[in-house]
């Protein structure tokens, strides 16, 4: 996983400065997440992976309806390399890129049960004047959780789940 991380970290690069250049962070967005996908379904995976494929039908395949032709361009540079399969990891280190630059934080929010609209709200503004940047929510229900909420903002977890307050006073009583 690290290689190819190591491998996806320049082209994601340079799909950014592109990006930056053209003013186009989200139809960048949009494009690269499309191609990812296709690229990481498993029948696109065996096709994009043999020899004979064109490299001009591998772009057909990948790009969007509408994408722009530098996007196009970077598909078949990808393409020419055969840097196609680094496509998810490119499109994800894209994205941290794209947050950095737009000072937003991308947190997810998993509870045992769905949360109002006015919870959500609370742990945004509190988030935002922890990060002191914009926050960008997404939520998930896992009823595994018994009570309570796990954040998960990038690098930084807040578990505040019953479950695993239940994890942590069972580990200190091992001990």
């Amino acid at each position: 996983m690290s290689q190819a991380l190591t491998l996806a970290r320049p082209y994601a690069r340079a799909a950014f400065a592109i990006a930056r250049q053209d003013g186009d962070f989200a139809a960048w967005s949009d494009a690269l997440g499309f191609a990812a996908r296709v690229a990481a379904d498993p029948r696109a995976s065996a096709l994009l992976s043999h020899p004979k494929l064109d490299d001009g039908d591998a772009v057909a395949l990948l790009a969007p309806e509408g994408a722009s032709g530098k996007f196009a361009n970077f598909l078949a540079l990808l393409a020419e390399g055969r840097r196609l399969m680094l496509l998810p990891e490119i499109t994800g280190l894209y994205e941290e890129l794209r947050a950095d630059a737009e000072r937003t934080v991308k947190a997810t929010v998993t509870s045992a049960t769905e949360l109002p609209a006015g919870e959500l709200d609370n742990i945004r503004a509190a988030l935002k004047r922890r990060f002191g940047r914009e926050v960008q929510i997404e939520s998930a229900v896992d009823e595994a959780l018994i009570g309570g909420a796990v954040i998960d903002a990038g690098e930084i977890v807040i578990d505040g789940s019953l479950r695993g307050k239940l994890s942590r006073l069972q580990a200190a009583l091992a001990h």
